[in-house]
């Protein structure tokens, strides 16, 4: 009888663990992509399948002359408001990807987001690795972040994901997708994260426009300064290129709908 008592405990232990697995680090990946030099979307390789199999987006792929702007902010450095300064200034939309620290120390940056019309999207709450977390516990940290963000704004809901460190999985993408979300990633980006190397905004500047395409999705983040005094030279280049920007919902509904009824 003893023995059976373990075995049934054992087999409990067991079904409970199966019930919550961990991602297959074999299968994971960092995204990336290489940059292609005459203005077209860049190569991701086997990326590509995987997202169009899955639901997920790095860029427009309709050909339109158009720009999604994105900022991943996981804590501030006193240049947001300059960003959103210009945002409003120009009439652009965009998206904040926010940490549960962001949302924390500058809610008032966060309400101010979404007031003016753009998008506060997930980024997770602590910032793990997607991939090494089972499904309960990826939950737990979107919905802690979108209930932070729901506190705090208007906004009470959210729709976009983009995962810490841009690494993923199949299942880590499936599981998002069945808890209500879409993965964004990006077609443009440079290194500009780093508070420390900041090189001035003509650099910031120089590294969007020799890299702008159609259907960009375009990363910045905001605790670059560089980025905050080139942004509106960004759009008024882009602009006199022929380039309009638009939100993440307009990418998604271009892709929901037939080409003809989404040009009315």
């Amino acid at each position: 009888m003893h023995k059976l008592y373990w075995m049934i405990v054992l087999a409990v232990l067991l079904l409970g663990t199966m019930a919550l697995p961990a991602v297959n680090q074999a299968d994971a990946y960092g995204w990336g992509y290489k940059k292609n030099s005459s203005h077209q979307p860049p190569e991701v390789g086997k990326y590509g399948a995987i997202l169009e199999e899955n639901g997920g987006y790095y860029l427009d792929k309709s050909g339109d002359k158009v720009i999604y702007l994105t900022f991943d902010n996981g804590y501030e450095q006193g240049y947001t408001g300059k960003i959103l300064d210009v945002l409003k200034k120009k009439d652009v939309p965009a998206t904040f990807f926010v940490t549960g620290h962001y949302v924390d120390s500058s809610p008032e940056l966060v309400k101010r987001m979404v007031n003016e019309g753009h998008i506060v999207g997930n980024h997770s709450y602590h910032h793990p690795d997607f991939t090494k977390l089972s499904k309960q516990k990826m939950k737990e940290e979107l919905d802690r972040l979108e209930s932070a963000v729901a506190k705090i704004s208007d906004q009470k809901k959210m729709q976009y994901v983009r995962p810490p460190k841009g690494t993923f999985t199949e299942q880590s993408i499936k599981w998002a997708n069945e808890l209500g979300y879409i993965h964004m990633f990006w077609s443009l980006a440079f290194v500009d994260w780093n508070t420390n190397s900041q090189k001035g905004w003509r650099s910031a500047y120089q590294q969007v426009i020799n890299q702008v395409h159609p259907g960009a999705v375009i990363l910045l983040h905001t605790v670059s300064e560089d980025n905050a005094e080139a942004l509106e030279y960004m759009i008024d280049d882009m602009r006199k290129q022929g380039y309009t920007f638009k939100s993440l919902d307009d990418l998604v509904m271009k892709d929901m709908l037939p080409r003809p009824f989404y040009q009315l």
